[in-house]
């Protein structure tokens, strides 16, 4: 997990008495100093280079001949030619221009950039100040850096996912929109290969039917391969598991199904107990057992919350994490905690926070927001942004927004759906941390019980923004966690629907060339519009811009006579300047 690997970091670290100690960076060697310095003066070498060799082939190349007659040409065109010109070049600059915005839109890249640094840069040397020796400081840097991205970006299992048959599929009968992306079913495939299957399923007909059944992409052939388990055994636990989740169209027939593959389930499981210790494969068999039977019990608690039998859904996973402490990674305290606070027990709540939450790691941005909430309920029944700023804010005021603004940097892009300044959509079966997509998850199911509390969204509308002033920027390093992660964007687009418009934290500024080719653009058409209603004016400009060139002819054509070609039988120079 993200916060575990994170914590086993630190602590490594903190053994080792060779490690940095963080966010220091060790002072570079002789040699990286010096490549460094090479590459820096190597740009102004060359442009004095070629300055010195253009100089010295200015008359074997004829330049001055050649400005002569540039300036004779320029001198001969009408305004019309100039305002084709201009026209012609706005044209091309503008279609570069809508072409880079759609580009950056879609991709948060420049292609120009992207073109130079991929193509242009090699040729020039480029790579090589990012080539660094294996065990070098850098090398280290970025390995360690890289490993952090990594954990960061990990995608995990929504812990409160919806059903696919009873709530996902009638959203797609309704609007005809497909909630779920395709690289979120593929995740959850996975999942479940990994959950519902064991190198012993080859032993009993009906699980191997079942491994061919999570394997399958077509719902209705994942559908039918559970009958055929079924018809094989009648206790094939998965393959009711299966059926809850994707044929039924009701909550109420997803439990009846769940509670078939409960009983099922716990048969399973007892007669794996006995057996565990016989061989490594009886273990992996219970293994699987254990999680098939925490499945089932978690969604089973899933539907008592929604049919709001709540009291009973709070027991199940109560047992549930008395039952399996090892499982915490299935974050099944995220599902007690929106239960709990549906029935206001606001000490229970607080009661699971105190054992979840870590003030330097906190697990998910429930914990966080619901931190948030419990300290802004004491409060913001009375709070007014006019009273607060002329007496200033009281000690419980200050701890709530604290909270908020904790909150807020872990995850930035909650208080839009919370304010519904977005529009929610259904959420993905995967999120990742600090992402949009959990940022969705949270507000589609929390958004109740912040509106329960009265004044609590006023009061995060009222200072949410003032998290950014904290963070540092650019985002080198966060306030109080890491540094928010960059690849979220990506992962998010990946894990969400095309009709989502994905928010992006921080806001990427448009890249240089969107700015030049609209400048450039720009620049041109007005110049066309101005040369075709004012061509007497523009052809004074014109007239001066000949002039300058002319200079610029006659200061290359200073040169020594000793210099200049002569023609045959003449002593006097080929060209007189």
């Amino acid at each position: 997990m993200a916060d575990g690997d994170g914590l086993g970091e630190a602590a490594a670290a903190a053994a080792s008495p060779l490690a940095p100690a963080p966010g220091l960076i060790p002072p570079p060697g002789w040699r990286e100093r010096l490549r460094a310095g090479l590459a820096g003066t190597g740009a102004s070498l060359w442009f004095v280079a070629g300055l010195g060799l253009l100089y010295a082939l200015r008359v074997p190349l004829r330049l001055c001949e050649n400005l002569a007659a540039v300036t004779v040409f320029l001198n001969s065109l009408t305004p019309k030619f100039y305002v084709a010109l201009t026209g012609t070049s706005s044209l091309i600059s503008g279609l570069i221009f809508i072409f880079e915005w759609w580009y950056f839109h879609k991709h948060g890249t420049s292609f120009i950039e992207q073109v130079s640094i991929s193509h242009l840069r090699p040729l020039m040397g480029g790579t090589e100040t990012s080539i660094s020796e294996p065990g070098s400081p850098s090398s280290n840097r970025e390995s360690e850096t890289s490993r952090h991205n990594l954990s960061e970006c990990k995608v995990w299992r929504n812990p409160l996912n919806l059903f696919r048959g009873a709530e996902y599929r009638r959203y797609t009968w309704v609007t005809g929109k497909e909630p779920l992306t395709y690289y979120d079913m593929n995740l959850s495939a996975q999942d479940h290969q990994t959950f519902f299957t064991c190198d012993t399923d080859f032993l009993r007909p009906s699980d191997t039917v079942m491994q061919k059944a999570w394997r399958e992409r077509n719902p209705p052939a994942r559908i039918k391969a559970a009958y055929q388990a079924l018809e094989l055994n009648n206790d094939c636990a998965t393959a009711y598991v299966l059926l809850a989740e994707e044929e039924a169209t009701t909550i109420v027939d997803a439990e009846r199904l769940f509670k078939q593959a409960l009983k099922a389930g716990e048969t399973i499981y007892r007669r794996s107990q006995q057996c565990q210790h016989q061989s490594p494969q009886h273990e992996a068999q219970l293994r699987r057992d254990t999680n098939v039977l925490v499945y089932i019990k978690r969604r089973l608690a899933m539907c008592a919350r929604k049919l709001g039998r709540i009291r009973e859904a709070v027991k199940i996973m109560r047992d549930l994490m008395k039952e399996f402490p090892p499982l915490t990674m299935l974050n099944i305290h995220e599902n007690l905690l929106e239960s709990l606070l549906e029935l206001q027990a606001y000490a229970d709540v607080q009661a699971v926070l105190a054992k979840y939450d870590d003030i330097s790691l906190p697990k998910s941005a429930a914990i966080c927001y619901t931190a948030a909430l419990l300290k802004t309920r004491t409060v913001s029944d009375k709070f007014s942004p006019e009273t607060a700023s002329r007496r200033g804010l009281s000690t419980a005021e200050i701890n709530a927004v604290e909270a908020i603004h904790r909150a807020v940097e872990f995850n930035p892009h909650v208080p839009k759906y919370l304010l519904e300044m977005k529009s929610l959509i259904l959420p993905p079966e995967h999120i990742l941390k600090r992402g949009d997509s959990e940022a969705i998850a949270y507000a589609f199911f929390h958004l109740q019980h912040w509106k329960r509390i009265e004044g609590a969204l006023n009061l995060l509308q009222c200072t949410w923004e003032g998290t950014f002033r904290m963070i540092p920027y650019p985002l080198e390093k966060g306030h109080l966690f890491y540094p928010y992660p960059s690849c979220t964007e990506t992962a998010d687009r990946e894990l969400l629907p095309t009709f989502h418009h994905v928010s992006v934290y921080p806001k990427k500024e448009l890249p240089f060339f969107i700015h030049f080719t609209a400048g450039l653009c720009s620049s041109t058409a007005m110049i066309a519009l101005l040369t075709h209603q004012f061509p007497e004016i523009m052809g004074v400009f014109a007239k001066a811009g000949a002039a300058l060139q002319d200079c610029l002819r006659r200061a290359l054509c200073l040169a020594p006579l000793s210099t200049r070609p002569r023609r045959p039988g003449s002593h006097r120079p080929a060209q007189e300047c």
